[in-house]
């Protein structure tokens, strides 16, 4: 899955802030969360409107963004 299935940016939504994909809450709010030694289920149970399964995806595409070799 592509980030552009994951998480959107609209500038009527949050002013463009990018959000999960059919929400208002913003991703940076789930890094946030993790930084500040929250769970991700307390950051689940904060926003509801996230799932468990929207939330892994976004982490683990993040976790390839990162950790994969630059395009040379």
């Amino acid at each position: 899955m592509s980030a552009s299935d994951l998480i959107t940016t609209d500038p009527e939504i949050l002013g463009g802030v990018p959000v999960f994909k059919g929400t208002r809450v913003p991703v940076k709010t789930l890094f946030e969360y993790l930084e500040n030694g929250y769970s991700l289920d307390e950051f689940l149970e904060c926003f509801p409107s996230v799932t468990r399964d929207l939330a892994g995806e976004v982490l683990e595409c993040s976790e390839q963004a990162l950790l994969s070799p630059a395009a040379s």
